[in-house]
Order: C-alpha cells, then structure tokens, then sequence
C-alpha cells in the first residue's frame, strides 16, 4: 500500500509547491493576503495550470484511500470511515469541483461556477480540519504516540488558523493584522495537512 502513501505525501507537497511556482507568473499575486483559489479565476495567467493541479489533487487524494483502510480498517473501523469521508468531501469539493469550477477575481463577480467554488472548498476545509483530530485518536490506539500527539496539536492550531482565515474576509477586519487571508488559508492547511505527512512518511520509510 505504498503507492497510496506516496500520493498522499504528493498531494500534500503538491499543494504548497505548485501554488507557489505557479504564483511566480502571476504578477502582482500575494501569498499574504490571497487565496490560492485566486491562481485558478479566468483572468489568471496560469489558471489552465492550477485547475489541472485540483483535479490531481483530488485524485491523489481519492487514491491513498486504500492505505488508510489497510492500517486502521481492524483498529477502528468507524474511524476510518469518518476519515475517508471528511477526505473525501476535501478531495472533491476543494479539489476536483474547484478545479472545474473556477472563482472569480473578485468576490463582487459572482457567476454559477464561483458559486460552486465557494461552496465546494468551504465544505471541504471544514471536514478536512477534523481529520487530525481523527488520525489522533487512531494513532494512540496503535501505539503511535508521536503521531498522536502531533495529530491532536495540529488539529488545535489548524481550528484557529481557519477560524483567522474565516475571519479575514468580514469586512469590520480590513487593514487589521487579521485580512492576511492567504496567510490564515496556509497555515491551516499546513496544520490540516502535518498528520498526513506525517503517516505518509512513517510508512513509506517502513521495511
């Protein structure tokens, strides 16, 4: 089951990785103050690029499936369904929907497919932040404290920072510390994203 942690740990460097490169053609673009959605939206240089990237890592996502069902399926059979699902919802609504249908470079600019979008990607980042807490819990009863324990605290720092990146958007927050959305957005998912990484390497480094 190599090959579904292998592209788990894709998905993962990938969704730092490309938004960065792709950022570097994009003039003007703002790690800091915007969402990485922002590369995919219709007046994007490298839109073609990034929207080909969320499908991918909806696949790569979709396709570590397995691997997880193979290593916690006899420890908690209803957590690993709560995983996949939280997962899954991830990988389709902020992956392959959003990578179908592009957001708008501005928020004023609402069309069906921004629409989609917004929805999409909101309910994924919402599952996909209790995925640690999850993967917590079915580290401890395997015995895997390290993991555990890092699982459990990334899933208090990713809860705050998508709060932060909740947050960014309301407009009472604008020209305050707190309107980095693009900031809050990595964070969170570096935090949402830390016990995937983790696991992934574990067992790809395993004999």
């Amino acid at each position: 089951m190599k090959i579904g942690w292998a592209c788990l740990l894709t998905a993962v460097i990938g969704d730092f990785a490309v938004p960065y490169l792709l950022a570097l053609f994009y003039p003007g673009y703002s790690h800091t103050k915007q969402v990485m959605s922002l590369l995919g939206n219709p007046k994007s240089p490298v839109r073609s690029w990034y929207n080909l990237w969320l499908l991918l890592l909806g696949f790569f996502l979709l396709a570590s499936f397995p691997a997880f069902v193979v290593t916690y399926w006899s420890e908690s059979t209803g957590l690993t369904i709560a995983v996949l699902i939280l997962t899954g919802l991830f990988a389709i609504g902020a992956g392959i929907l959003s990578g179908l249908f592009s957001v708008n470079e501005t928020r004023t600019e609402q069309n069906l497919a921004s629409k989609v979008h917004g929805i999409g990607a909101s309910l994924g980042f919402m599952a996909l932040s209790f995925v640690p807490l999850l993967l917590s819990i079915l580290s401890f009863r395997q015995g895997e404290t390290g993991i555990g324990i890092l699982s459990a605290v990334s899933f208090g720092l990713g809860i705050v920072f998508f709060l932060l990146f909740i947050m960014a958007d309301k407009e009472k927050f604008k020209s305050t510390w707190i309107e980095k959305e693009g900031l809050w957005q990595r964070l969170s998912l570096l935090y949402m994203y830390l016990p995937f990484a983790a696991v992934s390497i574990q067992k790809l480094m395993e004999g």
